[in-house]
C-alpha cells in the first residue's frame, strides 16, 4: 500500500507550502487539480471528506516537485510519469528533487535513529528483478520523510 496522501502532507509540511502552491507544483508536471481535490487529499484518513490520492496525481506531484526544486530544463525529457507507484519510486523521486546522495540519505536516516546501510539504500534504487533489488517498505519511507523533514526544517532554523 502506497501512502500518497501521507507523502503529500509530509512534503507540504516540510517545505511549508500552501495548498495553492502544491496545486501549482502539480501543474508544473501538466496535471490540473482543483482546490477541493487538494483539500480532500490533505484530510486525515478518518475525516469524512478524505479521498485517496491516485498514483497518477502523486506522480505528477513528485515530477512537479523535481521541477519546483531543481528547475525545468526544456532540453531534457521530463522524468517518466509512472501510472503505478511504489515506495521505491517515491523514494527515488524525492532523492532527485532534494538532490541527495547516498551519504545524505544515511545522514537523514541517522537523524531519526533508523539503522540502514549504504548497500541497503542502493538496493532500493535498483531495477525490479535485479538480484540486489529490495522493496522499500512503508517503515523505511516514513522514517525517510521524518528525517528529511528534520533536515529541511533544521536548515530553515539555521538560516532564520
Amino acid at each position: 500500500m502506497i501512502m500518497n496522501n501521507a507523502v503529500l502532507r509530509s512534503v507540504r509540511y516540510m517545505l511549508s507550502l500552501s495548498e495553492g502552491r502544491v496545486i501549482e507544483i502539480i501543474k508544473l508536471s501538466g496535471l490540473k487539480v482543483t482546490p477541493s481535490d487538494m483539500a480532500s487529499w490533505l484530510k486525515k484518513d478518518d475525516e469524512p471528506e478524505y479521498r485517496e490520492m491516485s498514483d497518477e496525481a502523486m506522480g505528477h506531484f513528485l515530477n512537479g516537485l523535481i521541477f519546483f526544486r531543481r528547475g525545468k530544463n526544456e532540453e531534457l525529457p521530463p522524468p517518466p510519469l509512472e501510472t503505478r507507484l511504489t515506495n521505491n519510486i517515491v523514494l527515488k523521486k524525492l532523492r532527485v528533487a532534494f538532490e541527495l546522495k547516498d551519504t545524505d540519505m544515511l545522514d537523514i536516516f541517522n537523524l531519526v535513529d533508523f539503522r540502514i546501510s549504504k548497500p541497503e539504500i542502493s538496493a532500493f534504487f535498483r531495477k525490479p528483478g535485479h538480484k540486489n533489488y529490495r522493496e522499500c517498505g512503508e517503515q523505511v519511507l516514513r522514517n525517510f520523510l521524518k528525517g528529511l523533514t528534520q533536515r529541511v526544517k533544521g536548515k530553515d532554523k539555521a538560516t532564520s
